[in-house]
Parts: structure tokens; sequence; C-alpha cells
């Protein structure tokens, strides 16, 4: 698989990454812990060679099953992990102090079973905590060696600048595909201004842009989607208009919509580096292969402006997550 460098960082990562927390966490049904650990093994077959985690994501477990799957060829390999959340429970709220920050690091190294966090992501911006506070203690776990980059995930612009200028970010980590496009506005700007790099979480609009989920889909007991307003039913039925403008270009080009929710998003930028995640082996080939999808410029502008004049329908976030997104 190709490589892309995240920003100005040097952080070398494959085109696509993968997403892990759907095998422990968040997404309903878990594969077992030998199917968890075969997939993540196919996908460094396959030449992926970024990984997605974070304390949150179990808690802690996700990273135990990273830190297993992933030895016999660790130093192949980037794993970007998370801190941030009180106790790793996102419900309990953030918490970003420098004594937590140093806590999360030290736990997740044990868990990872690593002498080094490739890239240390702050979860969420805390309100209570001035981030050049939390950019200074992450300086200090590089110094150590303990961190070798360090980046943000669904932060906004003030934060992002005043964090860069005390310790250099990597990456950022927010949502961004062809159903959530806000990041067009500011954030990618500044990213490209900056030299920060760009890690699209949910490229695949949490499953939504694959096609394989409609209105009468029915999720399971603990999925985040259950609570997600623009996972309800009606929402679900209005959006399906997004599905049926990638199923009909995927058409032409013997693709998958999928695939071709993908090969746009690479296209917007070579810093972009999206992390579909996936519990299914087929469905990491499937994505896999949208790296060698090149869309010429007629079909980027045709998927861009059918895009444009989409209505999405239905909020990211129930009420009580999206405060923590509208403090950042």
């Amino acid at each position: 698989m190709e490589k892309r460098i995240l920003g100005k960082s040097g952080l070398e990562v494959s085109a696509l990454g993968l997403g892990c927390m759907g095998l422990s966490f968040g997404l309903g049904p878990t594969p077992d812990r030998q199917d968890a650990i075969k997939l993540l093994r196919a996908a460094y077959d396959a030449g992926v060679t970024f990984f997605d985690t974070a304390e949150a994501y179990g808690p802690g477990t996700n990273e135990e099953l990273l830190g297993e799957a992933l030895a016999p060829f660790r130093n192949q390999v980037v794993i970007a992990t998370k801190f941030g959340f009180k106790n790793g429970i996102p419900a309990q709220g953030t918490d970003s102090r420098p004594e937590n920050i140093r806590a999360v690091a030290e736990a997740s190294l044990k868990r990872l079973k690593t002498d080094h966090i490739d890239l240390f992501y702050q979860h969420r911006v805390d309100p209570t905590v001035p981030i050049e506070e939390v950019a200074g203690t992450i300086g200090q776990l590089i110094s150590e060696g303990k961190v070798k980059h360090w980046g943000m995930s669904e932060a906004g612009v003030t934060a992002i600048r005043k964090a860069h200028a005390v310790q250099p970010v990597a990456a950022l980590q927010s949502e961004y595909s062809l159903w959530w496009r806000e990041p067009e506005q500011q954030i990618i700007p500044t990213l490209e201004e900056l030299g920060i790099g760009f890690v699209p979480f949910s490229p695949l609009g949490k499953g939504f842009l694959t096609g394989a989920i409609s209105a009468d889909t029915q999720f399971g007991a603990n999925d985040f989607r259950n609570i997600s307003p623009r996972f309800s039913e009606d929402n679900r039925r209005a959006n399906q208009v997004v599905v049926d403008l990638l199923r009909d270009l995927a058409a032409t080009r013997h693709a998958t919509p999928a695939q071709i929710a993908l090969a746009w998003l690479l296209a917007q930028k070579p810093w972009i580096v999206p992390i579909p995640g996936t519990s299914k082996l087929h469905r990491l080939e499937e994505n896999n292969a949208a790296v060698n999808i090149e869309l010429s410029a007629a079909e980027l502008k045709t998927i861009t402006e059918a895009a444009d004049k989409l209505q999405i329908q239905g909020a990211r976030y129930p009420e009580s997550f999206q405060k923590m997104v509208d403090k950042a």
C-alpha cells in the first residue's frame, strides 16, 4: 500500500489506517479475540501500518488487543492511542490534567506491550485545563522518549493554534466524510497552514456510506448508533440519497460505494489518512482496494457538486456528547 506523511511531522503511515474501536467497543457485537487478532494481522499483511485505538475503547481492552496482535511486528507499525477522559470513560467527562496524562501514558504503554507511543492524541479538549499545559506535558513525554508524536481529536481552530505553538501537533483526528464536511470550512485550511496531518475517523459514516445500512436496519443493544440522531429510522431514510449518489458512481467504476467514499477523501489532500474500521475481513479488503481508485477531476467535481446540494438530516451526537465537542 502507498504511504503518506502526516503534515510536516515526518510521521509516515499507510494511506489508509485501521480504526480499531469496533473490535471491542461501541458498535454492537464484537468478534472474539482470536478473530480480532487475525483481522489486525491480516491488515498488516495487506500493507496497513497505521492502527488507531484509545484508552476509552473498553476501557483499556482495545489497547490490550492491539498489544497482543501487533507484537510480532511492533517496530514496523504506527500505533495511535488517546488520553483525556476520566477513568477512560467518556460519560464521566474530560480529564487532561498533567498527572492523568502521565498515568494514561504509562498504562497504555503496558497494555500495548511497547516502550513508546507513536501518536498520542488528546481525545477531547478539556475546558478546565489550559491547552498549553497539555501541550507542555506531552512535550515532556516526548523528551523522555515515551511518546514520539502527539495529536488532537475534534479540536477547534483556536485550541489547535495554541497547542501547536507550544508543542508541534502532528495530526488532528476528527470526523470527515461525504456526509460530514464541516472540517472543510475552517479546520482543513488551518491544518494546511500549520502543516498538520488530518486523520478522518468514521470516513464511511459509521457504516452508512457502505450501503449496508437502511432505514430497516436494527442495531445491537450496545451499539452507539442507537443514540445517534443521524441514525434514527427517519433520518436514515432521508439520508439514503448520499448512498444513492455513491452507488451510481461506483457502478461506473466497477467499485463499491465504500470505495468511492474513501477514494474521494484520499483525493482531497495528500496529507489526509482516513481510518475506516471494520471487524470483517472482506470489508477490510474492500476498503484497502480504495487506494487503487483514482478519481478523475470530472468525477471529483460531480461528487462534490452533488454533495453540496444534499441536506444531511440529524446531528452526529446526542446532546450530552455534542457539548464536549462544542467546548473545543
